[in-house]
């Protein structure tokens, strides 16, 4: 075929969300299930050719993705409708689509992101919760939060996060650069945000292992800043459990951190009710 007749290739961006509980993380596995390959095969079949993503962020077993943010490249000329409502007919009811972008040629959603935020939900009382149960972290120790979060600004900026980085981590360098880092009770929940440019393996569920440490004041507070500076893994605390953790947006072009904020003030109203009813329930029992 001459170039003449080649078809024009199409380059789409998706915001994604999904409940992780069921799936051995993002990453496409051989005999496994990933969220990777069940949005791979949604999107093929509307598209009605094989089709490849490239996500923002791979998230482990367990994890969630509320702005986890996707693009691929297609032949297939389709409506925004079919790249959102169509795929998410074929997509299980635990991953959605919940935006659609064209971009441009030279964007790449993992090389293109210059900042990823992760949020990690702690539920911190005395019994554990149910219908939340894959969604949040259970804590039974009482959790001071400013403690925590006047302990975790000594990692701010950029710096060498070796303690807070899985052994069989594959990254080149353990350099990152966090922007923010705020902890913050809402009743019976400790909610960590971070943000930085890149994570290296588990790092943020290895900072909130041991800032639950430090909130339950088994560690002192510089006992962060500690860690950060020894540069050694065995120091720190255990990984903190998977289910608490969500990947809720990423920076990347104007138009696209747009619509992630977009999607993470909707997250963040969802949280806020969910927040609110079993805050309203903690209150029953504990009357």
């Amino acid at each position: 075929m001459s170039d003449q007749q080649q078809l024009p290739v199409y380059k789409i961006a998706l915001g994604i969300e999904y409940d992780g509980s069921k799936y051995y993380g993002w990453q496409r596995q051989n005999e496994v299930r990933s969220v990777q390959e069940k949005l791979e095969k949604a999107l093929s079949q509307v598209a009605n050719e094989p089709i490849t993503v490239f996500c923002a962020g791979r998230t482990d077993a367990g994890v969630h993705g509320t702005g986890q943010v996707v693009h691929f490249e297609t032949t297939a000329q389709r409506k925004d409708a079919a790249w959102t409502l169509g795929v998410n007919a074929n997509l299980p009811g635990d991953i959605a689509v919940r935006w659609v972008k064209a971009v441009p040629d030279d964007f790449h959603a993992r090389f293109s992101a210059t900042a990823r935020r992760y949020r990690y939900i702690i539920y911190n009382h005395r019994l554990r919760p149910a219908v939340l149960s894959k969604g949040v972290t259970h804590f039974y120790e009482p959790l001071d939060a400013e403690r925590m979060h006047r302990a975790a600004q000594c990692l701010l900026g950029e710096n060498d996060f070796t303690s807070f980085r899985a052994v069989q981590c594959q990254s080149r360098t353990p350099w990152r650069n966090v922007m923010h880092i705020n902890v913050t009770r809402h009743g019976p929940y400790v909610v960590v945000d971070i943000k930085a440019n890149a994570f290296v393996h588990h790092m943020v569920r290895n900072i909130v292992g041991s800032l639950m440490e430090v909130g339950a004041h088994n560690q002192p507070e510089c006992w962060i800043a500690e860690l950060l500076a020894a540069k050694d893994r065995t120091l720190a605390a255990a990984t903190a459990k998977a289910e608490g953790l969500y990947l809720v947006a990423v920076d990347t072009l104007t138009g696209m951190i747009f619509q992630n904020r977009q999607w993470a003030r909707y997250f963040c109203g969802l949280t806020r009710i969910m927040l609110g009813t079993f805050q309203a329930v903690a209150n029953v029992v504990t009357a």
